[in-house]
């Protein structure tokens, strides 16, 4: 099984605010809480999020940027990085690709998460288009693109040289082979979510939501009763 033995700095990449708090917030409050530095990379704006449609498309952007940005500090995270794509229409294009060589080239992480590129079944809406497509697209960013010197030459002509990343966590995997235990990060987890106001500010039942889910993915990775985790594919790449 992986452990955190020399991971210094994890790039957390996903599609929308508000994915990394519902996949891993608790998994992250563990990795600060032990001194690691996490960075968020969010590939779009969220404009097509929330249910108001009294706010416009442009203050929705705006008000989920700062939404994720209060989210990140309940788990300890401060540096969050927005790419700014237009939420509903993520297609695993070579912009985004070279976008997101250019944030690991910047951030130089030990290792990456990133959601699956497979649809789940089991969770559909884990396997949000938008999902799969960012995550089709870091899997090629962090191999080959960010390692290669000849790939997207205009990084290393701005400076940003090449960085290996030899570790991906997917969340969202219809086949996890590791799981986190986050039973003593619930309560972040759940402040975290709180933050997404425009997104969570409906759900009266979300802790009690979140619980079943993390609750499930602790039972089937074997951990003992009333404990909670999030479940992981881990890829390594030499």
């Amino acid at each position: 099984m992986p452990d955190d033995a020399g991971i210094n700095r994890i790039l957390v990449v996903t599609a929308h605010p508000d994915d990394v708090d519902f996949g891993l917030a608790g998994t992250v409050a563990t990795w600060t809480d032990a001194g690691i530095e996490v960075v968020y990379c969010i590939v779009t704006n969220g404009d097509a999020g929330g249910s108001d449609a009294s706010v416009s498309r442009a203050d929705m952007a705006v008000l989920r940027q700062a939404e994720q940005t209060a989210a990140a500090k309940c788990v300890g995270v401060s540096d969050v990085r927005f790419l700014g794509y237009p939420d509903g229409r993520v297609e695993p294009s070579l912009e985004l690709r070279r976008d997101l060589a250019r944030v690991i080239r910047q951030v130089r992480p030990d290792r990456v998460t990133c959601p699956s590129p497979e649809r789940n079944y089991a969770r559909i809406p884990a396997s949000h288009p938008d999902h799969r497509a960012v995550g089709a697209a870091a899997l090629d960013a962090v191999y080959p693109d960010a390692r290669n010197p000849f790939a997207f030459p205009e990084l290393a002509a701005d400076g940003h040289e090449p960085w290996t990343v030899h570790q991906v966590w997917i969340s969202g995997s219809p086949e996890p082979t590791h799981i986190v235990d986050v039973t003593d990060t619930f309560d972040r987890k759940i402040a975290a979510l709180r933050a997404h106001e425009s997104q969570t500010g409906h759900m009266d039942n979300l802790a009690e939501m979140i619980r079943g889910w993390l609750t499930l993915s602790a039972e089937r990775g074997g951990l003992g009763p009333g404990r909670l985790a999030e479940a992981f594919q881990v890829i390594e790449i030499r």
